[in-house]
């Protein structure tokens, strides 16, 4: 695999000396956020990892190579192209082999990160069990990655527009531990809690990096889910987003929009139709996120046991 990863020099040192990496996507850049939020968001998340003790290390696919570390040059590539793949895991040999660029998703970035050596994997908000599945049999990708790759994924809980209920019973048959971040209840994204329990509650970066050690050193495989509340103060309640939410799948289903399109459309109707608050929520949600993996991988660099 090392013929298709290139991964830079300052991430590959701090590998080397078992330093705090957290891995980054980049799809958040090319197909979460219009330009120029996505640069200014995609630089600010960098070095609120750096502020907090870590290296980030955003991941994408380059000129036939999958990318661990990316320069100023090429971040602001990937804000500004209009023709970038979007990369899950069933598109990486065809993006790869056809020297393409193409900004990953949480299941790519997972996966690439796993080759990589990197255990600790901030995104925004997590793919799942789509609305309707049940008929449409839409399952994100990002689920059963999960269920194989020992990565830990820090996110603001699962992307609102899905079914967060299904995709927890899902996350449950995978095995996949989903533990919220300093309250009981479960995260929805833009949205505090989503009326849905969380399966299990840590309080510290240490318990959560304990628990991790403990699960990858009893050779249980697959990812721990981290769900990470957004702030009261820059939510958007659950009761207010959800009426734009089914307006999104309304628009989107007599657009015919489905698959890898969807997600995108849904997340630029909302913000188009929130007069820019759900971006503003995004842009905190993953910021957020960031210092948490970066205290996270910090805390798990050291292997100690709480």
């Amino acid at each position: 695999m090392k013929a298709f990863l290139e991964i830079h020099p300052e991430v590959q040192l701090a590998l080397e000396k078992n330093k705090p990496v957290v891995a980054l996507e980049s799809t958040i850049i090319s197909h979460g956020m219009p330009y120029p939020q996505n640069i200014e968001t995609a630089l600010a998340v960098e070095a609120i990892v750096r502020e907090n003790g870590a290296i980030p290390a955003t991941i994408a696919i380059i000129d036939g190579k999958c990318r661990v570390g990316l320069s100023h040059d090429q971040l602001e590539s990937f804000a500004q192209s209009s023709n970038t793949w979007k990369v899950s895991l069933r598109d990486m040999p065809y993006v790869v082999s056809r020297h393409l660029m193409g900004a990953t998703t949480v299941a790519a970035t997972m996966r690439i990160a796993a080759m990589a050596g990197i255990k600790i994997f901030v995104t925004g908000g997590i793919g799942g069990v789509h609305r309707g599945a049940t008929t449409s049999m839409d399952i994100s990708a990002d689920l059963t990655e999960m269920a194989q790759t020992s990565v830990a994924v820090i996110s603001a809980g699962v992307k609102s527009i899905l079914d967060i209920g299904l995709t927890l019973e899902y996350l449950e048959t995978k095995g996949i531990p989903v533990v919220t971040f300093g309250q009981d209840s479960f995260p929805s994204f833009y949205s505090n809690s989503s009326g849905f329990d969380s399966p299990l509650r840590l309080d510290t970066a240490k318990a959560i990096a304990s628990m991790l050690d403990v699960k990858w050193k009893m050779q249980l495989s697959g990812a721990v889910l981290i769900a990470n509340p957004i702030p009261l103060d820059q939510e958007i309640p659950a009761s207010i987003i959800e009426t734009t939410i089914v307006e999104a799948l309304l628009a989107a289903k007599a657009a015919n929009v489905f698959g890898k399109n969807l997600t995108p459309f849904l997340l630029k109707y909302i913000t188009d139709h929130t007069n820019g608050e759900s971006l503003t929520s995004n842009i905190a949600l993953i910021k957020n996120n960031a210092k948490l993996g970066a205290d996270i991988a910090t805390a798990y660099s050291a292997r100690a046991i709480y």
